[in-house]
């Protein structure tokens, strides 16, 4: 039992060292014998750990080490400062105890990490039984504190892929749900109708039938239109294919030639009106278009007002509304109407794909700021459907309640490393105008990098990818723990038939509702839809050129515009790699991506 942390430690002693070589510093020269004593590193292997001179020997003997040293060591290991690795652990050093009591150390947090005490033999045997599917919401000691602390108000989590932000926002919407009156309830949402379905999902393995009762678990557009419809408005929310012919007409019908595109108007729109409620021609002339790229003159501004007025005329007329708009009429409904607040708490999850008009509209459901008010988690590595909002300018101070993941529980190292390299030199913001550098996160587990791999043809891909499957299933690895990724819906289809072809049981995964496992078979997804999953083994297929980035995503209205589009196409690809546990793969055919290196 180590003494300082309060953990038990299981570990082997190693008696034969090899001396430092002279002038040869060892991996952890930054730390003295006693800081790594006091970061709970035991006393009788620090020679060991003295020892290394390189990451890969010091990965090696991870088995020869206590998890919890292991974790420590990591950090310093792969180049983070002594200061903050002690700042990072200092809470749980916090937690020591004075006495040799086994027991008591045993119920410490970074204790049940590793160890669990059990009633008998049916437990051990139930424990064993439980699915993949259960351990995915495991909490860290380190998450834990950030479940139950208490907020004076709003509060963001920000965090890489693969360090748990969601599983940290429910099991803070369960803490908040066992501590409510039964007349009180929690908002949980999120950006997609999928990614709520999956989380209420997951809520039912760890919440009580009372807490669950207590957690309403809805995407925000959804709500909005709930909100909407019990307060008599009979419009319709659209999605973008459908904004996407209103648009076209409204340009016909202006009969104005600005040499825009559908895709400038509708991004306008989005960006500029509806972000600065600058819903009336006076408004719109004052508006900043601060970071557009397209400059306007006031006379442009008036022509293209012109086509919005002819936009906002159809959406009246067909009892439609972008989601931008209906979620600015619904709080002027909470505004306009004296009500007690609708929820105690409200859950944000995947907070970066979040709106200005959403952030604002969720500061109007949560009313003024309290305690426990919004708890936000989210990266803006994660950003993939080009929308921004910040955080102070919406009525949401987060300042002072901030905190950072930093550990990823998913993803080896290797795979982390080469995601996050294909955002280098991108700025990305912390959801509250700030910039920050490179993503300071670290995997705590290791293996091969992507296996990359270009065909000639598509039929050799797809020969490929289906003897590999087979390969790993015949080796043990369930078809529900492999997902095949692609781009688009089409492109899906076309795997589909590889697989069924090759006596391979395929399940597609759709937009609108969660991967249900209890289907078997190798799961296909889109990039898209794949967010917020897990899978042992990721395939990233039909990698072209044209497809990632897609040429269609690419707005070329300009510079600016340009950017931000290859940028949303290479945070897409991010996240799909990141889905992977244990190995992945990226497989094009003909001329592969841009993106790839040469």
């Amino acid at each position: 039992m180590n003494k300082l942390t309060g953990n038990i430690q299981v570990f082997d002693v190693i008696t034969d060292v090899a001396e430092e070589p002279s002038g040869q510093p060892n991996l952890f020269s930054m730390a003295g014998n006693d800081s790594l004593i006091a970061l709970g590193i035991p006393e009788e292997i620090i020679p060991f750990v003295k020892s290394f001179r390189n990451v890969s020997d010091f990965c090696q003997a991870k088995p020869c080490l206590p998890s919890d040293a292991y974790e420590v060591l990591e950090y310093l290991a792969n180049g983070f400062p002594l200061d903050e690795v002690q700042e990072l652990f200092k809470k749980e050093t916090e937690s020591r105890t004075a006495e040799d009591d086994l027991a008591k150390a045993l119920q410490s947090e970074g204790s049940k990490t590793s160890f669990v005490v059990l009633a008998g033999e049916d437990e051990l045997r139930r424990i064993m039984a439980e699915p993949l599917e259960k351990w995915r919401i495991f909490l860290h000691p380190m998450q834990r504190q950030l479940v139950e602390k208490d907020m004076s108000g709003a509060c963001r989590v920000l965090g890489g892929a693969g360090t748990g932000k969601t599983v940290v926002a429910m099991h803070r919407a369960k803490y908040l749900a066992s501590k409510l009156t039964d007349k009180d309830r929690i908002l949980f949402t999120t950006f997609t109708v999928n990614l709520a379905g999956d989380i209420k999902d997951n809520l039912r393995k760890i919440c009580t039938i009372d807490e669950l009762r207590r957690i309403e678990v809805i995407n925000l557009d959804a709500w909005v239109g709930q909100f909407l419809r019990q307060h008599g408005y009979t419009y319709s929310i659209v999605n973008d294919e459908t904004t996407a012919a209103v648009w076209d007409k409204a340009i016909a019908q202006s009969g104005e030639d600005t040499g825009f595109s559908r895709e400038f108007f509708s991004d306008e729109w989005s960006k500029i009106v509806a972000t600065q409620e600058s819903f009336t021609l006076e408004k719109y002339l004052k508006a900043s278009r601060i970071g557009r790229g397209t400059r306007l003159d006031r006379k442009k501004r008036m022509l293209v007002w012109s086509v919005f007025k002819e936009y906002m005329a159809l959406m009246k007329e067909r009892q439609i509304r972008d989601v931008d708009t209906a979620m600015y009429e619904c709080r002027l409904i909470l505004e306009k109407n004296q009500h007690e607040a609708l929820y105690s708490s409200i859950i944000v999850d995947e907070g970066q794909d979040f709106s200005s008009n959403a952030y604002r509209l969720l500061r109007a459901i949560a009313d003024g700021e309290h305690r426990n008010d919004i708890f936000i988690v989210g990266d803006a590595h994660q950003r993939i459907y080009n929308k921004k909002a910040v955080l102070s300018q919406c009525g949401i101070n987060v300042r002072g309640r901030s905190s950072r993941l930093r550990i990823n529980y998913r993803t080896t190292e290797e795979i982390r490393k080469y995601a996050f390299a294909f955002l280098k030199d991108i700025s990305f913001d912390n959801l509250d105008d700030e910039y920050e550098g490179e993503e300071k996160c670290q995997s705590l587990t290791h293996g091969d990098y992507p296996h990359i791999q270009n065909f000639r043809s598509a039929a050799e891909e797809y020969d490929f990818i289906t003897s590999e499957v087979k390969r790993l299933t015949a080796g043990g690895i369930n078809g529900r723990d492999i997902c095949l990724v692609a781009r688009t819906h089409s492109l899906l289809d076309e795997y589909v038939r590889a697989f069924h072809d090759a006596g391979i049981r395929a399940y597609e995964i759709k937009r609108t509702k969660s991967d249900d496992r209890t289907f078997e078979g190798v799961r296909l997804a889109t990039m898209h839809r794949v967010k917020g999953l897990e899978f042992q083994y990721v395939f990233v297929a039909a990698a072209n050129s044209r497809i990632i980035p897609h040429a269609k995503a690419i707005d070329e209205t300009d510079a600016i515009s340009k950017q931000a589009s290859l940028t949303s196409e290479k945070c897409l690809l991010y996240v799909a790699l990141t889905r992977a546990q244990k190995a992945a793969y990226i497989t094009s055919y003909g001329t592969p991506s841009e993106f790839l290196p040469s």
